[in-house]
Order: C-alpha cells, then sequence, then structure tokens
C-alpha cells in the first residue's frame, strides 16, 4: 500500500530507557527508511545514540538533534531526528527495572500525547514502557496501569471533561486478524463485572467508528460471547441472554452491522483472513483481555498492533512488553514496531482522506 507524504511528523517515544524500545526504534530507521520518513523520536538523545550502537555497524545510521517537531519532515535520508523532550538521561543498565527509567518513558509519552492534542503531530507511536517502572516513578505516572490509561487521563484534561466522558478501548491487529477488548488492564473477576449493556453498547460504537474510518465502510463486527459455547441458552452462564442479546439488539437499532454472541473457540476463527484476502467479519468484540490478545498474539507478536481507540489523536504501539531479558543486546525484533508505524500513517492517511 502506497501511503501519501507527511503533510504533520508522527511522534515515536523510545518506552522504557532499560527495554527494547530504543533499540527497536534504531532497527526500525535502519531497517524500513521509507516508512520512517517524516517521523521523529520525542525522547532523548544521548539514548538513542547508545541504542543505535547496538545496531549492526554496516547499517547504522546517524542520530540527529531537531529543535522543532515540524523539522522531522525536512531531515535528510539516512538520519535518526530526536526532539529532546526530557532532561538529559543518565546512562541506565539495560534489561533493569528503575523508577528513573519509568519517569522518563512517562515524561517523554506526557510530552507526545500533548503534541497530539494540540495538532503539532499527526499521530503517536509509542515504544513499551514497563508497568513496574511507571509506578516506581511516583506521582503522577504511579496513577497509571500503562500507556492506554495515562493518554485516556490526559486527552480528558485536554478537553475538559471527566475520564467517563473519553471513553477508549484497546484494538490489537495483524495482518490476519482485528480484536477489540471491553475491558483492559484489571483482573479477570473485575472483568466480567464490566461486562454491562452499556459498557459493550459503547465498545461496538467506538469500534464502529473507528473501523468505518480506517476501512471506509460500515465494518462487519463479531461479538465473542463470555462463556464456553456462548453460554449454550443460558446452561453455562446467562450473561449472553441478559447483556449481550440485549446490547447487540440496540446496535443494530443504531444502524451497526453486528453479529453473535458466538463461541469464544471459534468466532477469531472466523474472522481470520483466508489466503484469498476474505474475512468473514472485520473485527471481533472480546470480552476481556486475555480472551482478545491470545489468538492474535498466537499468529505473531512480531505483526501485532496496539491501537487505541476512542482518542481524539491516532495513536499505536507495538503488540508485546519491554522485553528486559533481551535489552541491550542488538538482537530484538523490530518487527511489530515497524508495523505500528505503517498502521498509524494508514490511520493518517484515512483521517486526511476523510478531510478532503
Amino acid at each position: 500500500m502506497n501511503l501519501p507524504e507527511l503533510t504533520r511528523p508522527i511522534a515515536i517515544t523510545p518506552g522504557d530507557p532499560c527495554g527494547i524500545g530504543p533499540e527497536i526504534i534504531a532497527w526500525a530507521w535502519c531497517t524500513a527508511p521509507d516508512l520512517t520518513r517524516g517521523c521523529f523520536v520525542a525522547g532523548d538523545v544521548g539514548l538513542m545514540r547508545r541504542a543505535m550502537a547496538l545496531v549492526q555497524p554496516s547499517v547504522r545510521y546517524p542520530v540527529c538533534e531537531i529543535e522543532t517537531a515540524e523539522q522531522a519532515l525536512q531531515v535528510p535520508p539516512r538520519c535518526l531526528p530526536v526532539l529532546q523532550v526530557v532532561p538529559e538521561a543518565p546512562e541506565l543498565p539495560w534489561g533493569q527495572i528503575d523508577g528513573r527509567a519509568g519517569q522518563l518513558a512517562g515524561e517523554a509519552v506526557l510530552w507526545a500525547t500533548r503534541a497530539a492534542l494540540r495538532g503539532e503531530v499527526a499521530a503517536l507511536v509509542t515504544a513499551p514502557l514497563h508497568k513496574e517502572a511507571l509506578h516506581a516513578a511516583g506521582a503522577p505516572y504511579d496513577q497509571y496501569p500503562g500507556h492506554t490509561e495515562l493518554l485516556q487521563a490526559e486527552a480528558a484534561r485536554h478537553a475538559g471533561v471527566t475520564l467517563a466522558q473519553m471513553p477508549v478501548r484497546m484494538m490489537l491487529a495483524n495482518e490476519e486478524l482485528r480484536t477489540v477488548l471491553v475491558s483492559i488492564h484489571v483482573s479477570l473477576r473485575e472483568a466480567l463485572d464490566a461486562i454491562t449493556v452499556d459498557r459493550v453498547l459503547e465498545t461496538l460504537r467506538i469500534t464502529h467508528a473507528a473501523l468505518a474510518a480506517l476501512l471506509g465502510r460500515r465494518p462487519r463486527i463479531a461479538v465473542a460471547g463470555v462463556n464456553p459455547h456462548a453460554g449454550e441458552g443460558g446452561l453455562f452462564g446467562r450473561e449472553e441472554i441478559e447483556v449481550l442479546q440485549p446490547a447487540l439488539l440496540q446496535a443494530r437499532q443504531e444502524g451497526l452491522d453486528v453479529h453473535g454472541p458466538y463461541a469464544p473457540d471459534t468466532v477469531f476463527m472466523r474472522a481470520r483472513q483466508k489466503p484469498g484476502g476474505q474475512r468473514e467479519f472485520d473485527v471481533v468484540v472480546a470480552m476481556y483481555h486475555d480472551q482478545g490478545l491470545i489468538p492474535v498474539k498466537y499468529l505473531g507478536v512480531e505483526q501485532g498492533v496496539n491501537v487505541t481507540l476512542g482518542l481524539p489523536l491516532i495513536r499505536t504501539s507495538p503488540d508485546h512488553g519491554t522485553a528486559m531479558d533481551v535489552a541491550g543486546q542488538g538482537v530484538a525484533d523490530a518487527g511489530s514496531l515497524v508495523q505500528a508505524i505503517r498502521m498509524a500513517r494508514q490511520l493518517v492517511a484515512g483521517v486526511v482522506k476523510g478531510e478532503a
């Protein structure tokens, strides 16, 4: 898919400085130079030079400091532009959980989020941060379980609304399958409590709006059941009857193309893209975190992309964590980050098309 040139840059945050985030960014610049044109790192120049040093010398790119985000659009080829948006980072040890790393990661995300909300950047791509390090950074970062919640809170503040008025959902996608989650980072017991008519309906509305913008048409949405065999007519639980069916009925009355609820152990296969490019459904709405993420990750973590739906900005990220066990070795796979950048550019192109 040929993507148009960017008219506004895309910001990429480095994630946890002790993890693989900086390293996979360096690899992305070296292996996908056309895709990263017009992008820049919002973080620390020294950190990215350290990460670039991990890449094989034969493909190493220089790291250059830019003074404004807009300058990323004029950076010459084979150069990784970095905007210094955090205090100069100390040389933290690879593979260690450190509150200082969590603070630097959080500050970079906050800067990039605010820049996106001001319209200074076209999209935000976030390399993985470590939730324990973020918590160890203390206030204000210790109140957020991860990227999604931090972005949601900042977007709500910017809009002058409550968190309840800024609902967001996580979509995990690769070339074969897309899934959106009703709940994200909560315990399984809390996730079951979160399966309500209002929350499922809200998820369907957010999914419909986001996929319609991406696909340019009304998406076919499948809904996974909560219980084995989707409850088997109430024999294995009544959530499908008392919660999901009323939510789907209301969604259909609003014009959404929704189907289900289907047995969770088969619906993802029905939504998986076939070799010829056909698929029965464009996306599956899953009831909780692992129900939706296991199928996507099984198909290949290196190709998965996390997209936050419902925000007044475009945000994508790789479908994996900080991989502390391999950080600093120069062997991390940048495939998922490359796909996240590609998805961000596709979404930006869709927004531009919609404005035309």
